[in-house]
C-alpha cells in the first residue's frame, strides 16, 4: 500500500498541471481571439476612416486622367492628320514647281538651241561666201 500511495501523489502532481495547462491554452485561446476582434475593428475603422477618402481622391484623380488622355488622344490625331495633308500639299506644290520650272527650262533651251542654230547658219553661210 505504500508503494501505491507514493504513485499516486505525482499522479495527481501532474493530472493537476495537465488542468492548469489545458486552462493556459483555453485561456491563450480566448486572448487570440480578443486580440484578432481588436485588431480586424481597428483595420475597418482605419479602412473607413482613412483608405476609403484616399481611394475616392485616387479614384477621381484617374477618371480625370482618362478623360485628358481621351482629349490628348484625339488632339494628337487631329495633329497628325493635319500634318499629312500638309505634306501631301507641300510634295503636290513641289511636283508643280518642278514640272512647271522644267518645261520653262525646256522652252529656254529650244529657244537658246533655236538661236545657236540660226547663228551657226549664219556663221556658216557667211564662211562660204
Amino acid at each position: 500500500m505504500g508503494d501505491l500511495q507514493s504513485i499516486s501523489v505525482p499522479l495527481w502532481i501532474m493530472a493537476v498541471v495537465s488542468v492548469f495547462q489545458a486552462l493556459l491554452l483555453i485561456g491563450m485561446g480566448v486572448a487570440g481571439y480578443l486580440v484578432y476582434t481588436r485588431v480586424m475593428t481597428l483595420v475597418n475603422d482605419l479602412e473607413t476612416r482613412q483608405i476609403a477618402p484616399i481611394r475616392e481622391k485616387v479614384d477621381a484623380i484617374l477618371t480625370d486622367v482618362q478623360g485628358i488622355t481621351a482629349r490628348v488622344h484625339q488632339q494628337t490625331e487631329r495633329v497628325d492628320h493635319a500634318i499629312a495633308g500638309t505634306i501631301d500639299r507641300v510634295d503636290d506644290t513641289a511636283a508643280r514647281v518642278r514640272a512647271g520650272v522644267h518645261d520653262k527650262v525646256s522652252q529656254a533651251a529650244g529657244v537658246m538651241r533655236g538661236v545657236r542654230a540660226v547663228i551657226m547658219t549664219l556663221l556658216h553661210k557667211e564662211s562660204h561666201a
